[in-house]
């Protein structure tokens, strides 16, 4: 099973992802710090949720992606709806050749794939030397606290009829890491289904790191909060959200 199959079957494994709930932390945040928003810059788009939505809100968005295969599938969808989104492939921490934008988002744990800390931090000053001055950044990554409790040691599964899969969870390598180990069955016919396994590997930092990191960068940070919410931070919130400015 092609990387371009599993690109396709990703929206059906992430149809219950809350897309607009980012695209709504987005737009607040642009409300309460951004001012005048107009060009977005979506990093680690995958296959194009959410940029698709920051356009029909009237946003100008190119999104970049490492997967040719996930661009394809953003590509397709953009061109269904009709709705004008530039998707370009590149290595969010080596972006060149791009303009400079309003905001900048990686949403989705995206940067959680990024395993070094060298690479976090390239990460970022890429994305500073793409944003206008007072530009915004927001991005999200999972809690140390996902990664240990909820993450490490689990299994989950789904089984339906036409697409199931078993999704193990183990330690890893890194400090604060953890690997997927996902096997999918896709039915192909009446009697017969199709296996192919994935392999994701995820490593989250603390918050202090990524505050220090984002700092040295040149980024002041203006808030840090948790699941969505503008509120402070609860000890079992999964997903950790920063929102900072150029």
């Amino acid at each position: 099973m092609s990387y371009q199959q599993f690109a396709y079957y990703y929206d059906q494994l992430m149809e219950d992802a809350p897309y607009d709930q980012w695209v709504a932390f987005f737009k607040q945040a642009v409300q309460s710090y951004g001012g005048n928003v107009s060009s977005v810059l979506d990093l680690g788009c995958g296959t194009g949720s959410v940029s698709i939505r920051l356009s029909k809100q009237g946003y100008d968005v190119t999104g970049v992606d490492l997967s040719e295969d996930m661009l394809v599938m953003a590509n397709e969808k953009s061109l269904q709806q009709k709705v004008p989104v530039q998707y370009i492939q590149q290595d969010m921490t080596e972006l060149e050749g791009l303009q400079e934008f309003d905001a900048a988002i990686i949403f989705c744990d995206s940067l959680n794939y990024i395993l070094s800390e060298e690479k976090v931090l390239a990460a970022f000053q890429s994305v500073y030397q793409h944003l206008k001055e007072d530009g915004l950044f927001l991005f999200d990554v999972h809690s140390l606290y996902k990664i240990h409790n909820i993450f490490m040691g689990s299994t989950f599964g789904s089984n339906e009829e036409q697409l199931s899969y078993i999704w193990q969870c183990y330690e890893g390598e890194e400090p604060d890491s953890v690997e997927h180990e996902l096997s999918f069955f896709v039915q192909e016919d009446e009697n017969r289904y199709i296996r192919f396994d994935e392999v994701h590997i995820q490593r989250t930092l603390s918050i202090e790191v990524y505050k220090r990191m984002l700092q040295s960068t040149g980024f002041r940070v203006l808030a840090v909060t948790g699941d969505f919410s503008q509120d402070d931070i609860q000890p079992e919130a999964e997903r950790i959200f920063f929102i900072c400015k150029k």
